[in-house]
This record gives C-alpha cells, sequence and structure tokens, in this order.
C-alpha cells in the first residue's frame, strides 16, 4: 500500500473519477479501492452514507469481499442487484448485512501488462437495478483512470520487469528520517552469454524471471523492496535493522534461488552487501560501498557474497 504515496494528484483526481461516477449512479455511495497482497484497502469514497458502515481507510481480506468474484483476468465487471435474495452470496450475508449492503457493482481497474490495481465499486443499502449503459460508462472511467496509473508508475517502476527503479530507491531515502538496515547489490553471473547465444528476448526473459524471484524472496519482510538499477543489477533494500547472521541466511537463500534453472541456459549471482546505521550517510556512498563487496564477490569466483564494512553505531 505505500505505493500510493507516489501517484502525484492522486486524491484530486479519485474525486473527479467518483464525481463522473456519480452522475452515472446518483443513489449510490460509489469508492475506489487497491487490492495488494490479499488485502483490499477503501482508498476514497464518493460521499458518507450515514447508513453503509465502508469508511476510507479501510481494509479487508480479499477473500472476504464481493470483489473477489470479479474476473480481473478477463477485466469484467459483477455485479449483485439484491444481496439477501442471492443464494449465491449465503457465505457473505450477515457481514454485509452488518454493513448495511443490499447491492453491488465491482468494476475492475486493471493496467494494460495485466496488473490489478483495484476497483471501482458502487453500493446501495437498498436493492438495485444496474443497466447495462451505465456499467460501460463506469467501465469507462476506470479505464481512462487506469491509464493515469500507469504514466505515473513510468516514473518509478521499471518498466520490463515491474520491479522498482532507481528514483524510487533515491525517493524512499530522502523520506527515511534514519538510516538503517542493509543494501544488497547484485549483478548476475553469465547473463552476458545468455544473450549472446540465446538472443535478447530470451535475456529479458531471464530478468523476468529473476524479478520474480527477487519478490518471493523478500515477500516475508515487510520493510524489503527490491529495485532493477539497468541492465542485469539489482539491489534489494532492507529497512528494518537485523544481524549480520539473519543477512547472510538471507543471501544464501537468493543464491541458491537464483542459481537453479530448468533451462538450457543458467545464471547464477554474486552480491555485494552493506549494513548501516548512521542518519548522516547518503545513499550514493551506500551503493559505492556495496559495489565494491559486489566486486570483490566476482573475484572470488562468482556466485557467492560479501560484506563491506558495516557504517554503524551498533550494527553487529
Amino acid at each position: 500500500m505505500q505505493e500510493m504515496t507516489l501517484y502525484r494528484n492522486f486524491n484530486e483526481l479519485a474525486d473527479d473519477v467518483l464525481e463522473l461516477a456519480k452522475e452515472i449512479l446518483p443513489d449510490q455511495l460509489l469508492y475506489l479501492t487497491t487490492i495488494e497482497e490479499n488485502q483490499q484497502m477503501i482508498l476514497r469514497l464518493s460521499n458518507d452514507h450515514q447508513r453503509i458502515e465502508i469508511r476510507a481507510g479501510q481494509v479487508f481480506e480479499m477473500e472476504k469481499t464481493l470483489c473477489r468474484h470479479i474476473n480481473f483476468e478477463q477485466n469484467e465487471p459483477i455485479w449483485y442487484e439484491s444481496i439477501s435474495d442471492d443464494e449465491r452470496l449465503e457465505d457473505m450475508q450477515d457481514a454485509l448485512k452488518a454493513l448495511q449492503i443490499e447491492s453491488y457493482l465491482g468494476i475492475p481497474i486493471s493496467l494494460t501488462n495485466g496488473q490489478t490495481f483495484g476497483t471501482l465499486c458502487a453500493v446501495h443499502d437498498e436493492a438495485s437495478q444496474f443497466e447495462e449503459k451505465s456499467i460501460q460508462l463506469l467501465q469507462r472511467i476506470a479505464k481512462l483512470f487506469s491509464y493515469y496509473l500507469e504514466l505515473e508508475q513510468f516514473a518509478w517502476k521499471d518498466t520490463l520487469t515491474q520491479l522498482y527503479n532507481r528514483r524510487y530507491l533515491t525517493r524512499q531515502w530522502e523520506t527515511e528520517q534514519q538510516h538503517s538496515g542493509a543494501l544488497f547489490y547484485l549483478d548476475l553471473d553469465g547473463f552476458k552469454q545468455v544473450n549472446d547465444v540465446y538472443g535478447h528476448e530470451t535475456g529479458d526473459q531471464v530478468l523476468i524471471d529473476v524479478a520474480r524471484r527477487l519478490q518471493d524472496s523478500t515477500r516475508s519482510y515487510e520493510d524489503a523492496f527490491s529495485v532493477r538499477i539497468g541492465g542485469d543489477e539489482f539491489l534489494i533494500r532492507f529497512t528494518r535493522q537485523m544481524t549480520k547472521k539473519e543477512y547472510e541466511r538471507i543471501a544464501q537463500q537468493l543464491l541458491q534461488k537464483l542459481g537453479t534453472w530448468q533451462t538450457p541456459y543458467a545464471v547464477s549471482t554474486s552480491i555485494g552487501i552493506v549494513l548501516f546505521d548512521d542518519e548522516t550517510i547518503k545513499l550514493k556512498t551506500i551503493i559505492q560501498q556495496a559495489d565494491r563487496a559486489l566486486y570483490a564477490a566476482k573475484g572470488d569466483g562468482k556466485n557467492t557474497f560479501r560484506f563491506a564494512d558495516a557504517i554503524s553505531h551498533g550494527v553487529q
């Protein structure tokens, strides 16, 4: 959900989207949501409804929402005009009754690369009829909104791998009050040979697979995020301080995950790691130290990791 802070003028545009939607369905409570990691957050509402118990900032488990029934892959909306009379929703009727929701329309908001952003929803505390023309108009509004989201993401996401880019890393660093944790600098071993022998299309697929593996490896660390610097170079930023042994364990897991390929080609990775706990340290300095450690790992035979000298008054 931290990505929401990166969209410029998001609240203003979201309110415009809801105002347009309100002209189509004036009697409905309309709201925008975002979906991430099997959770759905209410972002903005068209207005407060005295009876319906939905508020901005609420977070729901996706499996407990009506939006779970939306076909995001096909970008198809779903609607229920009388929830209490719908046998398909028997397991949810008590929860929806507590929220005072009797009718629901959910429009998916998806990007052209297939990424799910969230939904544009309309609810009412009484049964409703949703006309096909109204649904189509709301779909157009959601599509236009998705174009804005994509344009914004170009500024801070790598278009090939969908990892964050250097600009995002810099912005996060500038907003931190205290710089602590670790930076992993990764460079793929054997990637040039993949490009030379199998072509750049295969090389791009390797980078996409590596990005996916990095995200899988850091998913359990809420404070961590991965960055593609360029070419076959990546960073992982851990903002929570851990012991050196814990970082060693993570590095070993990364070497194994990035060095196992069921393909005619294979790559591995070398990693430079720097630990730090210093509010005055500059990002440029951290990256330089991690880069030196990376090339020490390369010099030691590749497919390994090396630590730089810690910048710290407390890292052990």
